[in-house]
């Protein structure tokens, strides 16, 4: 575990790999913490990476945001920081999971300089409502929503707060059912140890909805989530997905290459927990691939 300064925000994270290696930042979602990369660290380690892996805003033991902000233009702002205070003037592979997913379009997207290849998961580029919309997939758009009612829930302060911890333990195993959590639901609860914490990794979601909660400094972050980068990229995702469902992330074969759209047969939302051969092997055929 190492701890680096980004302004006010003290980050913590987990590395491995050559200290001189090209650097690969590996964002985790929610609820989640950084530990979920275990797997693909070391493989992409082996392929001479130095591979950091942040605990996002919010959980332990990084620091709350001084700033009290955690839209999503904060989390593309803390990528693009880390970056650059890590030092290689490299281009670095980014990859993200969940949340880190849609950090992972934005910095790519507002600072594409500093990353060579992305690799996201989970979450598709938010260019595929637009597809559905073209499409008429009323019907996929609606059992989405039934899929997402978690986010409305969370709007309600003080009860979710209040039942967060059970919460966690019910999504994991809804999202990526069969999938035995013994050793990462532990992890996420002691990262949302206390009140501020739980409120902070809930308003990731109410800045979605509560527009208010936005800072006018993180505008330009806010809009470049919506884009979807010029990188090479690879998404990932698994069929048995009980958050995003497969039939969603299957759209992003409308906003990418098809065979830059690939599905994990049995996975379900932690797919590089539950299938890491299958998303290391993706990922490394993706990086001998030509740019």
């Amino acid at each position: 575990m190492q701890r680096i300064r980004l302004g006010e925000l003290d980050i913590a994270y987990l590395t491995t790999g050559p200290e001189d290696g090209p650097l690969a930042v590996l964002l985790h979602g929610y609820p989640d913490t950084a530990w979920s990369w275990r797997h693909l660290a070391p493989v992409l380690a082996a392929r001479g990476y130095r591979v950091v892996a942040p605990f996002l805003r919010g959980y332990a033991p990084t620091g709350l945001a001084p700033d009290g902000c955690y839209q999503s233009g904060a989390l593309v702002a803390d990528a693009v920081a880390l970056r650059r205070a890590l030092g290689d003037r490299r281009p670095a592979l980014l990859v993200g999971h969940d949340w880190g997913a849609v950090a992972a379009y934005g910095a790519a997207v507002h600072a594409p300089d500093l990353w060579s290849r992305v690799v996201t998961m989970a979450v598709p580029p938010l260019g595929f409502a637009a597809v559905a919309v073209r499409r008429r997939e009323a019907g996929i758009v609606a059992r989405q929503l039934r899929a997402s009612w978690y986010m409305l829930f969370q709007q309600i302060p003080g009860l979710s707060e209040a039942v967060l911890p059970r919460l966690v333990t019910r999504l994991w195993a809804d999202w990526s059912p069969g999938y035995d959590s013994t050793d990462d639901v532990p992890r996420v609860l002691a990262a949302l140890d206390s009140p501020a914490r739980r409120t902070a990794a809930l308003r990731y979601y109410r800045a979605w909805a509560q527009r208010w909660r936005q800072l006018p400094r993180y505008r330009r972050e806010e809009r470049a989530v919506l884009g979807t980068p010029t990188h090479p990229l690879l998404y990932l995702y698994g069929t048995d997905d009980g958050c995003v469902r497969a039939e969603t992330s299957a759209l992003a074969a409308g906003v990418l290459p098809a065979e830059r759209v690939v599905a994990v047969p049995g996975a379900g939302h932690f797919l590089q927990l539950e299938a890491p051969e299958r998303v290391a092997e993706a990922i490394t055929a993706f990086l001998d691939a030509p740019a």
